[in-house]
């Protein structure tokens, strides 16, 4: 198992929200870490890889624990991870789906919930648009993480958009629940 990332930047703070995203495969597993709570502030990307001469059950375990590695050094307060999309090939899906088992199970064994996004939510989130293609959409995660240069690999950008969609959906979520809270104090009276 090799765990490619750059050092960690940046630290948590006490008021922001953290948030690892990640986007499974069985040999490259992109991950990505925000930090923020309107706006995401980029800490680390990378990936995870396996070789595919490995057996499939150490490619699993060698993906859960870089995942669980992960959360241990970045202490993100959510797993944001895209729900899988089948168009023709379930084959090739397979492995994939599995990797994202890991992903579910790393998470839950840290305690930590998991958001799952549908590509054109994570799409609609980061470019306005839930049909957008990969350029246009790693080119909107430099945008908005202020970066020189589009993450690479794509499994990292990918992983990054998730991340972000994680933070712009958030502060909605968090906003409707303050209504809710808003209005059923106004109910009561």
């Amino acid at each position: 198992m090799a765990i490619a990332a750059p050092p960690q930047s940046q630290l948590k703070t006490r008021r922001e929200r953290v948030v690892l995203g990640i986007d499974p495969g069985i040999a490259i597993m992109g991950y990505g870490v925000v930090r923020g709570e309107y706006q995401a502030a980029m800490v680390a990307f990378g990936t995870v890889r396996t070789e595919p001469k490995t057996p499939p059950e150490k490619r699993l375990q060698q993906l859960y624990d870089g995942v669980s590695l992960l959360i241990a050094q970045y202490l993100p307060d959510c797993v944001a991870v895209e729900q899988l999309f089948f168009s023709k090939n379930v084959t090739t899906a397979l492995p994939v789906m599995q990797a994202r088992g890991v992903v579910l199970l790393a998470a839950a064994n840290a305690d930590l919930p998991v958001c799952e996004y549908r590509p054109t939510e994570v799409k609609q989130a980061i470019t306005g648009y839930g049909k957008a293609d990969k350029a246009q959409m790693q080119e909107m995660v430099r945008i908005l993480l202020g970066l020189d240069a589009v993450p690479q690999p794509d499994d990292a950008a990918d992983a990054l958009a998730i991340a972000i969609c994680n933070v712009h959906s958030h502060r909605f979520v968090e906003a409707a629940s303050g209504e809710r809270r808003a209005a059923s104090k106004t109910v009561r009276g």
